[in-house]
């Protein structure tokens, strides 16, 4: 699966973020690497500094109670990523004084033995590992990367390793993702609205004073003091999906640092809920069609007839799970959430496609959601145990509530929710209402920055996938337009994100990019 992503936060929808399927799934059959022929060749046009090269050292420019921040030395130890460490940061920048969190690192040090630089990684979410990334990565990029650069990852502030946020018990995250919620009355809405309180309310009961503290601008900020104590003059860095807003967001508070910055399947940190939610769900309804269209034309599909057939029939597939959830052979039904999670999972690339097909004929012709239960559990870290993983759902919540809320007007949020279903009808449900997730979350909204231009910057590399489910082909026009040094690379293709699963077209102007700083011309398409 392509990396991380994030959902906008709707009350019925956790986030997406780039997961494996399980083993027991996925059939040697499904296994089907895609790779797509023809593209532009890139040229070469002004290149970004190459790490090392400017005259400044890591830490110029940083005195004052920041300065022990940003000089202090990692440890390195043994660990199953290669090496691990943790970096201290403020808590609060606002406070450098105060009280320090640990920032979880592992790296995978250069196989040529003299690295260029570090290469930082961020996968996605919000809620993502990126320790956990650094073993999944190196499959993804080539060997030129791996033999140049240290490839470095972290957990964000709030993340897995790095003070996360700890809410709910298992069974609490099961009631949570299973919940159909009710928008058709004020008391339905209300009752939404209360669970997710009381979710905020075990955070920040489990979590103490970090919980207000996890927000982009916080992670961005955490990030160049990472830089810096990894020895790097300017910032090398790959982002996926979240990661580019989070990328983005450096770019604009330390325009003088970006060294080159990937940022591929973009979500721009200035969307407003409107767009975020409205563009996802219309990326969704998309990518359901291409899979729709596919599916039809093979031997086995269990969607009849025309597209617009199949689209009825996923919506009917959804009405039968609010009214009566299917068995899946476990104490647990298949909600109409839930059957939701299972389906937008094998959207994120096409070769995940058989799957859904193999999910679909059971639950439409056998009334069988076991399969698409065990993907709505991929979705989420849900082992088999019934615990999770990860902390990345609840990660999830707590960063989206500080870096921004949506309007929790019952009248605005039906306003928004009807033109939401009327762009995508068959998933437009999923993305409504989102003003319910943060009305009562305990701690203040932090907000973003006033401008993502990133006047200065050296040239940054935005990738676009045209169908992309999860974060549309527009928001990459959208951040390569904001930031004022940004150079868009489009991939003409299926799937969430595009390097390292698409093609050969894609990896190479990439890896030049990383490499030499050549970025490609302006309208690339791969």
């Amino acid at each position: 699966m392509p990396p991380s992503a994030r959902l906008v936060a709707p009350s019925s929808v956790a986030r997406d973020p780039r997961h494996r399927l399980t083993v027991a799934l996925v059939s040697a059959a499904l296994v089907v690497v895609v790779l797509l022929a023809g593209c532009v060749s890139p040229k070469n046009q002004a290149a970004g500094p190459l790490p090392g090269e400017t005259s400044d050292a890591p830490t110029a420019g940083v005195t004052g109670d920041l300065a022990g921040y940003y000089g202090q030395q990692l440890e390195w130890t043994a660990c199953e990523q290669g090496e691990c460490a943790t970096a201290q940061v403020p808590l609060d920048y606002a406070d450098p004084t105060g009280p320090s969190i640990g920032i979880a690192l592992a790296r995978a040090r250069a196989t040529g033995g003299e690295p260029i630089g570090s290469l930082l990684l961020n996968r996605g979410g919000p809620g993502a590992s990126g320790v956990d990334f650094v073993s999944q990565v190196a499959g993804m990029v080539s060997a030129d990367i791996t033999r140049q650069f240290d490839l470095v990852g972290f957990d964000p502030r709030g993340v897995q390793r790095s003070s996360p946020v700890e809410c709910v018990d298992g069974p609490g995250l099961d009631a949570l993702i299973a919940y159909d919620p009710d928008y058709s009355t004020d008391a339905g809405i209300q009752e939404v609205m209360d669970l997710y309180g009381e979710l905020g309310a075990a955070c920040e009961q489990n979590t103490g004073e970090p919980l207000g503290h996890v927000d982009t601008v916080s992670a961005a900020r955490d990030l160049d003091v990472l830089r810096a104590v990894l020895g790097d003059e300017t910032l090398t860095y790959l982002g996926f999906s979240y990661g580019t807003a989070l990328g983005a967001t450096y770019a604009s508070l330390f325009p003088d640092k970006v060294g080159r910055l990937v940022l591929d399947g973009a979500l721009p940190p200035d969307l407003t809920s409107t767009e975020a939610s409205e563009g996802q769900a219309v990326g969704f309804e998309n990518a359901l069609r291409a899979y729709i269209t596919d599916c039809q034309a093979g031997a086995r599909c269990p969607l009849d007839g025309s597209v617009e057939d199949g689209l009825a029939q996923i919506s009917e597939l959804f009405e039968r799970a609010e009214a009566n959830p299917l068995p899946t052979g476990t104490d647990r039904a298949l909600t109409r959430s839930l059957a939701f999670y299972g389906i937008a999972l094998p959207l994120y690339a096409q070769s995940y496609w058989p799957l859904l097909t193999q999910a679909l004929t059971a639950a439409i012709d056998n009334n069988d959601g076991s399969i698409l239960l065990q993907l709505a559990d991929q979705y989420s870290d849900r082992q088999p145990d019934g615990t999770y993983s990860t902390n990345s759902l609840v990660a999830f919540y707590a960063i989206n509530c500080l870096d921004s809320r949506a309007s929790a007007d019952f009248d605005a949020m039906r306003a928004e929710a009807a033109q939401i279903q009327a762009a995508a009808p068959t998933v437009g449900y999923f993305f409504g209402y989102g003003g319910t997730v943060c009305a009562q979350w305990p701690v203040p909204e932090v907000g973003g920055l006033d401008s993502y231009a990133a006047e200065g910057a050296a040239p940054i590399l935005v990738v676009g996938t045209t169908n992309d489910p999860a974060t549309p082909y527009r928001w990459a026009e959208q951040l390569a337009a904001t930031l004022s040094s940004a150079v868009l690379l489009t991939y003409e293709g299926e799937g969430h994100t595009a390097y390292g699963s698409s093609n050969a077209c894609i990896a190479d102007t990439v890896d030049a990019y990383l490499l030499t700083g050549a970025v490609p011309a302006e309208g690339t398409r791969c």
